[in-house]
């Protein structure tokens, strides 16, 4: 479901190959390049895209790589028999311009071919079907957006989507990093306008509802942090959560995993798990206004209701019956709009937050 990016301007470093081995172990699946040669440096891709190719096997990785004719035949592979590129690893190419759909259609009986999801067409359809490409071996990405305002909107991506999906595409997008971002703009590299600056395991779950099947990170980088959320959410489906501490005293009786409950409610994520909790008696503190990305634990005035954890979905008004116990950083409050009913989270101390307050 998950990809990101390595780009091919520099050399693979050590430490390139540290990150592409810890994505393949965090569950992603495969990488993107581009292969947009300079004229001085085509010697140097040619190394680079082979030692690319040999990580991705090493990984067992998918290696999707954005090309154009020219480019191709400069790096020196044969623009007929794609043999050679199979066997360093390739396992797929992106179309770029200047490429006709005979040559797609006999290069899919050979490879895995994207077309350009944003502007594939039904005459581009039936010209494909025409040359009798291998449909099977075809697959839809869109592009990602270097500059501020170009980005697509999200209610002409859906219906793109879905007319690719009614034609049996495997479709793509991608989301911006948060690490490492691509210059000469650093802006990010969204397919959607919207998710520029976003957090970006916020971004890929609101692509995956936009029928979009694999999601790669535009960038060359994902933060630490990032990469974890990642992680947990792809080894067990569950969306992490960093909170500053506001009540040392009650901390521990919110962290760690919860559920939402499947009776979703409009302004709050109950945790279905809270119940089962031993809970002492809760005093009235903190009971101030509830921004969004609190986390709540009812105290002794809302009677049976004492021990309810809760996280706010919207800013609610302070009420001396709920005490506010943490709050979610800034930068994940995205991802709670992706807790829906039934979804597993977790909320963690932010790290060093002890520190601070000794």
């Amino acid at each position: 479901m998950f990809g990101f990016s390595i780009f091919m301007n520099e050399p693979l470093t050590p430490q390139k190959k540290a990150y592409i081995h810890k994505m393949a172990t965090s569950g992603f699946i495969g990488i993107f390049t581009s292969m947009h040669i300079p004229e001085d440096d085509v010697s140097a891709y040619q190394g680079r895209l082979r030692e690319l190719g040999e990580e991705a096997k090493k990984n067992q990785l998918e290696l999707m790589v954005d090309i154009s004719g020219d480019a191709l035949k400069r790096a020196g592979f044969s623009l007929t028999d794609l043999t050679p590129l199979k066997e360093i690893g390739v396992t797929g190419l992106r179309m770029d311009y200047e490429l006709s759909n005979k040559q797609i259609a006999v290069w899919s009986h050979q490879l895995k071919i994207s077309l350009n999801a944003s502007t594939i067409t039904s005459e581009d359809i039936s010209e494909l079907k025409k040359y009798q490409a291998d449909f099977s071996n075809l697959e839809a990405w869109h592009n990602y957006y270097p500059r501020p305002e170009t980005g697509l909107a999200k209610s002409w991506y859906q219906e793109k989507n879905q007319w690719l999906a009614d034609q049996g595409f495997t479709i793509q997008g991608f989301v911006a990093g948060d690490a490492d971002l691509r210059g000469p703009l650093y802006q990010g590299l969204p397919t959607l306008e919207k998710h520029r600056g976003v957090h970006p395991l916020a971004a890929a779950l609101e692509l995956a509802e936009c029928k979009t099947d694999l999601i790669y990170i535009g960038d060359a980088g994902l933060s630490e942090r990032v990469q974890q959320q990642f992680a947990t959410y792809q080894n067990n489906r569950m969306i992490s959560l960093q909170v500053e501490v506001l009540d040392e005293e009650l901390i521990e009786l919110v962290l760690g995993t919860h559920v939402n409950r499947q009776d979703e409610a409009r302004d709050v994520i109950r945790s279905a798990d809270a119940r089962f909790k031993k809970i002492p008696q809760i005093s009235p503190k903190q009971t101030i206004e509830r921004t969004v990305g609190s986390i709540t634990i009812d105290n002794e005035n809302y009677l049976r209701y004492m021990g309810e954890i809760q996280l706010t979905k919207r800013n609610l008004p302070a009420d001396e019956k709920v005490n506010v116990v943490a709050q979610v950083v800034t930068e994940d409050l995205p991802l709670i709009h992706q807790i829906r009913a039934g979804v597993n989270y977790q909320l963690i101390r932010k790290e060093g937050r002890k520190d601070e307050q000794n």
